[in-house]
């Protein structure tokens, strides 16, 4: 529940809401048309399906079950012909459905560069140079609000959830920012609604 404390009294509202959880998406520049085929040491190898970025990079997103062997002999073919193009960073986006391809691709020098709850993204850098590629959020936004009103009173919450749950501690609400949202403003109206309603 929440609490105006001051001179005047103290007055207790409900919480209610939920924080809706977003993922943030990414926007590729340039769709490639690539053919369904291409020889690779007499063999016929599967491109797979792949964006030009706006860096200079290169994004192979699948969507699709693969074998193992013909996703990284596919593999091989593609950055020896970006590495030739002058391509610098290639990701590769998986989704848990094929996590089964990522040993293929660690193998074939790509690393973890972040997880979220339904893809892992792999990344790797062609040219012999230290890698540019920008690193993975690191942080988060919070907020913390101190509320008075005309009466002069200050607004405390005790939290639902969290550590302090259940201790009967008072504090004033704070919130942190969804990932993908906006907090210019609105991360003190999510807290103001999720803490008193």
């Amino acid at each position: 529940g929440a609490l105006f404390l001051g001179p005047g009294g103290a007055g207790e509202r409900q919480r209610s809401g939920v924080g809706s959880r977003t993922m943030s998406a990414s926007i590729y520049s340039t769709k490639v048309d690539a053919e369904s085929a291409m020889t690779t040491n007499g063999r016929d190898v599967e491109l797979l399906p792949f964006v030009n970025d706006k860096h200079g990079g290169v994004i192979i997103e699948m969507t699709t079950p693969m074998d193992p062997q013909l996703f990284s002999a596919s593999l091989k073919s593609l950055l020896s012909k970006w590495r030739e193009q002058g391509i610098r960073g290639v990701w590769i986006k998986l989704p848990i459905s094929l996590a089964n391809l990522i040993q293929s691709a660690v193998e074939e020098g790509f690393w973890y560069h972040h997880a979220e709850e339904t893809y892992l993204m792999l990344a790797y850098w062609l040219p012999n140079t230290p890698h540019t590629l920008p690193v993975n959020a690191t942080h988060r936004v919070g907020v913390g609000a101190f509320v008075m009103n005309d009466k002069r009173e200050v607004l405390v919450v005790q939290e639902k959830s969290g550590v302090l749950k259940g201790l009967g501690i008072w504090k004033f609400p704070t919130g942190v920012v969804e990932p993908g949202g906006r907090y210019k403003h609105w991360s003190c109206k999510r807290s103001k609604r999720r803490d008193w309603g």
